[in-house]
């Protein structure tokens, strides 16, 4: 392993060793003594987010939400740890980890960077598709400016709308065209029913994606307006529910009327005879 690849895997072993959070893979240990040194993580038995949605497809808006909120809250986390925020750089579907109970959870601190003493940060070189998918990368890293934290927020508004539109940003696009598309500032586009998008699920995406990344919103913002979508989405489900449920115990009582009137015909044809 070249001296590059092993500073690499120092840094990332560094970062793992500080963060504990039910969102973020939990790191266990490391193997340093041998070739190839490995890092050992928590298993998580279903997988990542890529193949649970290439199996499964768009998912429903709650479902969604609630996914969205797994990752913000791992995001949040990471962004406000101190004393050094970490900027994860790479956050992609295939980056997302699915526990046993359905919890997503962050993974994979490769090209991980720790916000220190600067406000931004600028590459010394820039970063290659050999490194990352450029597919979920945010403009200003593709054309190596300096950069923050809100490089994840644009991410994430590709991931979530992921999720809701059942196919990843451009797929038909080879990741080089990706890049150029981003930085003329077109976005993937909104597909799907406008209802699945409704209760301001598509403005919060698109403020994610923000050309400008200081108008993009935190993570902190990002949960609060997604825990008040996800109690609008989840109350009109239970409405949902009760109404079916209404309507199978009125169609029971109307079999049971009719059953009974059948019954009663049947009896009086018997007496006249």
């Amino acid at each position: 392993m070249d001296e590059e690849k092993v500073q690499a895997f120092r840094d990332e072993l560094a970062l793992l060793q500080k963060i504990r959070h039910p969102n973020v893979v939990q790191f266990l240990g490391a193997v340093t003594q041998s070739s190839p040194m490995m890092i050992v993580t928590e298993y998580l038995p279903k997988g990542d987010l890529r193949a649970f949605l290439k199996k499964k497809g768009a998912l429903k808006p709650i479902i969604a939400v609630k996914y969205a909120l797994d990752i913000a809250r791992g995001m949040n986390y990471l962004h406000e740890h101190k004393p050094e925020a970490i900027i994860h750089r790479d956050l992609e579907p295939s980056n997302i980890l699915r526990g046993d109970s359905g919890l997503l959870k962050v993974a994979d601190f490769g090209l991980s960077k720790l916000m220190r003493y600067t406000n931004a940060i600028k590459e010394d070189k820039p970063l290659t598709s050999q490194e990352t998918s450029w597919r979920y990368v945010a403009p200003e890293v593709l054309k190596n400016e300096g950069y923050d934290t809100m490089v994840d927020v644009f991410s994430f508004a590709l991931i979530l709308q992921e999720m809701i539109e059942g196919c990843p940003p451009y797929p038909t696009k080879p990741d080089i065209e990706v890049a150029k598309v981003y930085a003329a500032n077109e976005r993937p586009p909104f597909r799907a029913p406008v209802k699945l998008y409704a209760h301001g699920l598509r403005e919060l995406i698109e403020e994610c994606w923000s050309e400008i990344p200081s108008r993009r919103p935190i993570f902190r913002q990002i949960i609060s307006r997604l825990e008040e979508i996800h109690h609008i989405l989840a109350r009109a489900r239970r409405w949902k529910a009760r109404a079916l449920k209404c309507f199978q115990n009125f169609e029971a009582i109307l079999k049971i009327d009719q059953s009974n009137s059948k019954s009663r015909s049947s009896r009086s044809t018997t007496c006249s005879y």
